[in-house]
């Protein structure tokens, strides 16, 4: 077994570990498990990470039998410099925040009190940069108070927690990168696929989708560039999107309504060495109070945005709201009518797409999750929004995707690319939907491409590849020809075959055909003679 995949073992073990702690004590599949496992999860990594850097920092602590007892041997003055060099990224702790620190505190009256405490003053000394703010700057800070969530033995469930934390280091993994952490990450947060009846979806984009999405959008090296995502979620496509323009060429944004989703995100950042975007990491709702805005108050452009936004959404409550002067540009298709049966049915992500194509730099790219369905409505927002990206010469193509390639939605969805210099209108429209293998997970079917597969849309669509029955190459005045439709179907040329036959061949179909008809037209007669011999037999009784 190779030395990462040893990591992931022990990695994923961890995680179970914490996870029977919680059952233990009663909060196996609680609501609250989540937090749990996560923030002890965070407080690990933290600890491991701070460990790491300063013997980095420090070559006396790294060949020491103790660091720790070398490292309480600091004066005051001489630990605040070590503090001072440690990167952003790496969270400040003192000597008795350590998880040995508090392992040998357990047996102390009152350690739940002890444990929290602790986890309250980290976040507390390192709120500066590890929170995130909510639309009316509050801020989310790392940690909150663990052990309320037990009604009994609160000192028992953290010891209990502390005893796993300190069998296992990071310390030798932190070299990993991306792919290795992404795994990690999913494994994490599988078992919370549920919040007030919100699906897994919410959190988690699949890995072929972000790929696709991201290696689509990065064509060529980038520098100093902004990535945002208007609903974030836990920032799959934000971390694919990072990755493959590299973590520190780009600055995150983003915004979520669910501070659940922005406290996974906060965590993604901070395993995937993105720490330096977490205050741009914002829990609110974006259509109604978009965050991020320049410093003359307009909404913040930028170079790159990402987004699987929710499809239908009971927004009845605020839609009347949207409708102002302020909203006239950023809404140019219009907003939707309440319905007056089936409100959870009224369709959001056309506010999405217009959103986020107010928010594109001049020379901006997204890419954007819709049903499928938007691509070829012939009426409404979806329409008049397809018009628009046609006329002003946005539209990069699309990618319609395999059906179940979500497993918690039957919705077949497509990905819009949305190009702000493609001014040229090589288009590329591409029915990938015959791709795929078909596997059940859980109750429910999805689909999953393959390696090559997934390479094979990526390639043909960044080459601007025609291929039959898969891809073609559109311009702009022929999507207005097809009535501004973005199905690549209907640009599929109609292929007659034809077959040479001689005359005698010819005369004997014919022949056959006409046979045929004569056979099926007298029995059509037998059948009309019967019929109404059968209604004049009918008699009112």
């Amino acid at each position: 077994m190779t030395t990462t995949a040893t990591f992931e073992r022990q990695t994923k073990a961890l995680i179970d570990d914490l996870k029977s702690v919680c059952a233990n004590y009663g909060l196996g599949n609680d609501g609250n498990e989540f937090k749990i496992i996560t923030q002890v999860f965070l407080y690990k990594f933290l600890n491991d990470k701070f460990v790491y850097e300063i013997k980095r920092l420090e070559p006396n602590l790294a060949k020491a039998e103790n660091w720790e007892v070398e490292l309480k041997k600091y004066s005051a003055n001489d630990y605040e410099m070590l503090m001072m060099q440690l990167n952003e990224s790496t969270a400040h702790l003192n000597p008795k925040q350590f998880i040995s620190s508090l392992f040998e505190r357990q047996n102390e009256a009152n350690f739940a009190d002890i444990f929290d405490n602790t986890l309250l003053e980290i976040a507390k000394e390192n709120s500066d940069i590890f929170s995130v703010v909510t639309e009316g700057g509050e801020k989310i800070v790392l940690f909150e108070n663990i052990s309320k969530y037990v009604t009994d033995k609160r000192d028992d469930f953290c010891k209990a927690i502390i005893n796993k934390l300190v069998n296992f280091s990071f310390e030798n993994i932190f070299h990993e990168k991306f792919d290795f952490y992404a795994t990690i990450f999913e494994y994490l947060i599988s078992d919370y696929n549920t919040n007030s009846g919100g699906k897994y979806a919410e959190y988690f984009t699949p890995h072929a989708v972000a790929k696709i999405m991201a290696q689509c959008l990065v064509t060529e090296p980038e520098k100093d560039v902004t990535c945002y995502d208007p609903s974030a979620g836990s920032g799959t496509l934000l971390m694919n999107l990072a990755h493959a323009i590299g973590e520190d060429k780009c600055t995150i944004y983003s915004q979520d309504i669910s501070q659940k989703s922005s406290n996974l995100l906060r965590l993604n950042l901070i395993l995937n060495d993105l720490v330096h975007s977490i205050p741009n990491i914002v829990k609110g709702n974006t259509i109604l109070e978009p965050y991020h805005k320049d410093a003359n108050g307009k909404l913040k452009q930028f170079d790159f945005i990402v987004s699987n936004p929710p499809f239908k959404l009971d927004f009845s409550d605020y839609v009347a709201d949207l409708d102002t002067k302020e909203n006239h540009d950023r809404f140019f298709a219009g907003l939707p009518n309440v319905p007056k049966a089936k409100k959870e049915g009224m369709a959001i992500y056309p506010l999405f797409i217009q959103h986020i194509m107010h928010s594109l730099s001049s020379k901006g790219k997204a890419a954007i999750v819709v049903p499928t369905g938007f691509i070829t409505a012939q009426s409404g927002i979806e329409r008049k929004i397809r018009e628009r990206l046609v006329e002003q010469k946005m539209l990069r193509g699309v990618v319609s995707m395999p059906s179940n390639i979500f497993a918690t939605t039957g919705t077949n969805v497509s990905i819009l690319f949305i190009d702000n210099a493609n001014k040229k209108g090589d288009i590329v429209l591409m029915d990938a939907s015959k791709l795929g293998t078909t596997v059940k997970e859980g109750k429910n079917q999805k689909t999953l491409l393959s390696n090559e597969e997934e390479q094979k849309i990526i390639n043909t669509f960044n080459n601007h590849e025609a291929i039959e029955d898969f891809t073609v190459v559109v311009s702009y005045d022929q999507i207005k020809e097809k009535n501004y439709s973005f199905s690549a179907g209907q640009y599929f040329e109609v292929k007659i075959d034809y077959t040479d036959i001689s005359p005698e061949e010819f005369e004997a179909k014919m022949n056959a055909f006409k046979a045929n008809l004569d056979s099926l037209f007298a029995e059509s007669e037998t059948l009309e003679k019967e019929i109404q011999q059968q209604l004049n037999g009918l008699k009112y009784e």
